[in-house]
């Protein structure tokens, strides 16, 4: 039996117009501003807070994940189909695929099997342009920057040597990671270090999914920290006359993109950072938009729960006032085999023993939740090579803790087979009584917020700061930022900053080595252990698999 590709199912597929996706939301057509038949643009005014307050978000994040990814985007579109199968009115809320995955090693983002969003191409690659949009304005305010340094007339005085605002690029290119600018003679400018993050690691980016309003986005564009003058006075996007600017080239971008799932329903995808050097979830205008339209809103947060599911609960929640009625924890009996010490060709092989060792990490994250006060269903992404002692271990294990698990075959039976996970969470939102609390203030001190995550979620014993991370504390201090949020960067494949140690590790301790800032999202960004905000391409990249033929038809894009 021949298995269709997660292209082939896309391409097999016929779509529906998408003034006709829209009229599931109550969207009238000349509200959508359309990219060709089956991608449209949606107006910020569509936003309704009453409503939002009557709905229900539901949201998706999993165990700490192996590095091909436990199936979150797909477990939360399976979902959605599932919701509207048994009667609820429900929409997924995503986030954009970035470029650099696409073609390193994860692949894209729009789900599998029959549990995708489509048209699965275009939204794994350029879509309607909103990277571009984040990457030029990102970088028009570095070219500010290197010209108000070269300027006679109109000079801010900064020091070049202070300057933190780095150039960014959506693919993953470890060379660009400290580069050396301006060389060649006066002409080219002043030299100088510079480096590039990924786009998704942009702070225009996380400006664009924390933004509430386009007067909300300006500002946050004016609030973005350069650097400091020769006489230590903080330089800001703003002194740069930059925010209009860079505003003109988000004005499409800052509006959410609608698309459908493979059962033609809504979905809505914007915005796109990284969980593990960003704040990991979609726009907060996105699922706002979602909530007014939708009486289920469901979404993800990027990677494991420690990291994703931690920020959108304490950076997006709080700044946007959403209050989740419940989490499902994606779980694959692959990964319960990785964290029990299987090694990387053995993790596909059925073993029971590897699993109940591997079962610490999933019980980890559900005792994370929890601390949120809000009630936990595991979703178990059934593989094939599952055996069913394997998945009824698992069942057996969350029950005794008090917490539901499902298994979700929406990947090969779309939403018929995510019924019964829609079911479990319609139980939890109906029966839910407690109210969504975050783990930390933002108006606590810097330090012990940071470690209330590292202590709290990662299960940490210790935090230690590095001398360059003690200067940047003393330097958020001065500069009056301690009220702001704490996004962590930090490996998704452990709780700790260490990449190597798998299950549940104990009495470990995190090493804080920079915190950079980022002003106008509103939050601080420390980088723990060796994490870098540029990733590299693995040793055999995605895009050797991928084929286009004369007549544009592509392959190998999963």
């Amino acid at each position: 039996m021949k298995f269709l590709s997660d292209i082939e199912i896309a391409q097999n597929k016929e779509l529906k117009h998408i003034k006709n996706i829209a009229k599931k939301l109550s969207i009238e057509e000349d509200d959508l501003e359309m990219y060709g038949k089956y991608k449209a643009k949606l107006p910020l005014n569509l936003i309704n807070e009453e409503e939002i307050a009557k709905n229900n978000l539901v949201l998706v994040t999993a165990m700490t994940p192996t590095p091909s990814g436990e199936g979150k985007t797909m477990v939360s579109i399976g979902l959605t189909e599932g919701l509207n199968k048994v009667g609820k009115q429900a929409t997924v809320v995503l986030r954009e695929p970035s470029l650099g995955p696409v073609f390193g090693i994860k692949g894209g983002a729009a789900g599998g099997g029959y549990s995708q969003v489509v048209p699965m191409e275009d939204i794994n690659l350029h879509f309607t342009g909103d990277f571009n949009a984040v990457e030029k304005a990102n970088n028009l305010l570095s070219a500010l920057i290197d010209n108000n340094l070269q300027s006679k007339c109109c000079s801010l005085n900064l020091d070049p040597r202070t300057i933190l605002w780095k150039r960014v690029i959506d693919m993953n290119d470890r060379s660009l990671r400290k580069i050396t600018i301006g060389l060649g003679g006066t002409a080219n400018g002043i030299p100088r270090e510079d480096g590039f993050n990924i786009t998704p690691a942009s702070e225009v980016m996380a400006i664009l999914c924390m933004a509430t309003s386009f007067e909300n986005l300006k500002t946050r564009l004016g609030n973005i920290f350069v650097g400091f003058t020769f006489d230590k006075k903080p330089i800001f996007a703003r002194d740069l006359k930059a925010e209009d600017a860079m505003a003109i080239l988000l004005k499409d971008a800052i509006k959410p993109n609608l698309v459908q799932t493979l059962e033609e329903n809504p979905a809505i995808i914007h915005g796109g950072p990284f969980a593990n050097i960003a704040q990991g979830t979609n726009t907060i205008i996105a699922t706002k938009v979602g909530l007014s339209l939708s009486n289920y809103v469901v979404t993800e947060a990027g990677f494991g729960a420690d990291l994703g599911a931690e920020k959108f609960l304490n950076i997006k929640c709080q700044a946007a006032g959403l209050s989740p009625k419940a989490v499902v924890l994606v779980a694959t009996i692959k990964a319960l085999r990785h964290h029990g010490g299987a090694a990387k060709d053995q993790i596909n092989e059925p073993n029971l023993g590897l699993v109940k060792k591997g079962i610490c990490n999933l019980v980890k994250h559900i005792e994370n939740i929890n601390k949120y006060n809000i009630k936990p269903v595991v979703a178990i992404n059934a593989f094939v090579n599952d055996l069913p002692e394997e998945i009824d271990y698992v069942i057996k294990k969350c029950n005794k803790i008090g917490v539901q698990a499902v298994v979700m075959e929406s990947w090969a039976k779309g939403g018929e087979g995510a019924m019964s996970l829609a079911n479990a969470v319609v139980d939890i939102v109906d029966d839910t009584t407690e109210k969504f609390t975050p783990i930390y203030n933002w108006d606590m001190p810097v330090k012990e917020k940071i470690e209330k995550i590292a202590k709290e979620i990662y299960g940490a014993s210790a935090v230690d700061y590095d001398k360059k991370a003690k200067l940047n504390l003393k330097r958020i201090e001065r500069l009056g930022f301690n009220n702001f949020a704490v996004c962590m960067a930090k490996t998704q494949k452990s709780f700790t900053d260490n990449e190597f140690l798998r299950g549940r590790p104990e009495n470990f301790v995190v090493t804080v080595r920079e915190i950079e800032i980022a002003a106008g999202a509103g939050f601080i960004i420390p980088i723990l252990g060796q994490m870098m905000r540029m990733p590299g391409l693995p040793a055999a990249p995605a895009s050797e698999a991928m084929h286009i033929d004369k007549n544009g038809v592509i392959s190998g894009l999963s």
